[in-house]
């Protein structure tokens, strides 16, 4: 009997060998439902056999204030930007898989503490474990943006990469579509929807569903569902994240290498030109990650004192009083009493608020906490 990764590998192979439009969305369907229930059997195992003995992997501490990826085949020249963009030293050499851990550096930018991950390099068959691509993709599927690094004389470098991390199960640059299954315990498949389904039709929409291994389910769809989002929806541990493309070695490149380059690259995406060598580029780059990673600025005020209105504290668009209590000193939530809250996310000035509290961009922040 095949082995669940030989399983794997066939499904893959068939879908690989499909082509898709619209009339195969349902057989592609189906295909993707049976691989996603075979990974997560897979993980399922995984966990099960996972010992304390296991070998030095890629887990990573977070730090700082948010995690930023680098993404690219080996020699792409991600050691040489990370030590532009961090000024921590990764050995470089002018030879394959020189990056045999992962380095995290950290980038300060306009008050912002940016963790910046320098990763072996991901090749093709990464998703399937290839050059310890699994552990590899754990620490990208952590970060909070993905920074492909291109290389302007290879063509097909973004699409094998982009397929691994699509393989992988994280989603650049696309929302989480609104497409809800629950599990119940008879009556079949209810397909409910709120808008015209063209796609596939609710037959079909069931057919994915119970490939999964569901026998009853209420599916609501707010949205023209494709195979890709259902099968998304089944799988329930898809990443959706930022991704940003820099064409590294601009300065060896021409104009027609760049141009050419650039047809292999997706249109809708945001693409930067650098030289980490060189350093062109990156100044703009360090803006660029810091605009697009949706941070804010809280003023702390200390109770009885004048607030900071100076240096304010940088931190994510979705922070809540408890993490910018854990970023200002790790007994700040142990020891909590309340907050007071004075700004846009206030109803009034000085409002009296909890840890679950969410702040929002201009937001004066007093903590009071318990004393001893």
């Amino acid at each position: 009997m095949a082995t669940i990764e030989e399983q794997i590998q066939a499904v893959q192979a068939e879908i690989d060998k499909t082509q898709k439009n619209k009339a195969t969305e349902h057989h592609l369907g189906r295909l993707k439902a049976k691989i996603a229930k075979l990974k997560a059997q897979r993980e399922k195992v995984a966990a099960q056999q996972k010992t304390g003995g296991a070998g030095k992997g890629f887990e990573v501490r977070k730090s700082g204030d948010a995690s930023v990826a680098l993404v690219g085949f080996p020699s792409v020249g991600k050691s040489t930007l990370i030590s532009k963009l961090t000024g921590v030293e990764s050995e470089i050499g002018a030879y394959e898989f020189t990056t045999l851990t992962c380095i995290p550096g950290l980038m300060e930018h306009r008050g912002a503490k940016i963790q910046i991950l320098d990763l072996p390099g991901l090749i093709k068959g990464a998703s399937e474990g290839k050059g310890r691509g699994r552990e590899i993709l754990n620490v990208i599927r952590s970060s909070d943006m993905v920074l492909y690094i291109v290389d302007p004389f290879q063509e097909a470098h973004f699409r094998i990469l982009h397929r691994e991390l699509e393989i992988a199960g994280m989603r650049m640059n696309e929302t989480k579509p609104p497409v809800f299954i629950n599990r119940t315990l008879r009556g079949g498949i209810d397909v409910r929807s709120t808008v015209e389904q063209t796609y596939l039709t609710d037959s079909q929409i069931g057919d994915i569903i119970r490939q999964f291994g569901f026998v009853s389910a209420v599916v609501t769809l707010r949205v023209d569902v494709t195979a890709d989002m259902l099968v998304d929806a089944l799988a329930q541990n898809r990443i959706y994240s930022i991704g940003i493309v820099a064409i590294n070695k601009i300065d060896l490149a021409t104009a027609d290498d760049l141009k050419n380059i650039r047809l292999h690259l997706p249109e809708d995406w945001p693409i930067l030109e650098i030289s980490a060598y060189v350093g062109t580029g990156v100044e703009a780059m360090k803006d660029f990650i810091y605009d697009n990673l949706g941070f804010m600025s809280i003023y702390l005020k200390p109770q009885g004192q004048e607030a900071d209105l100076v240096e304010p504290l940088i931190v994510k668009d979705d922070s809540t009083v408890k993490d910018v209590c854990r970023t200002l000193h790790r007994d700040f939530v142990r020891k909590f009493r309340y907050a007071r809250v004075k700004g846009p996310s206030a109803k009034f000035d000085w409002q009296r608020v909890g840890l679950g509290h969410l702040l929002m961009d201009g937001d004066l922040l007093t903590v009071i906490t318990k004393k001893g």
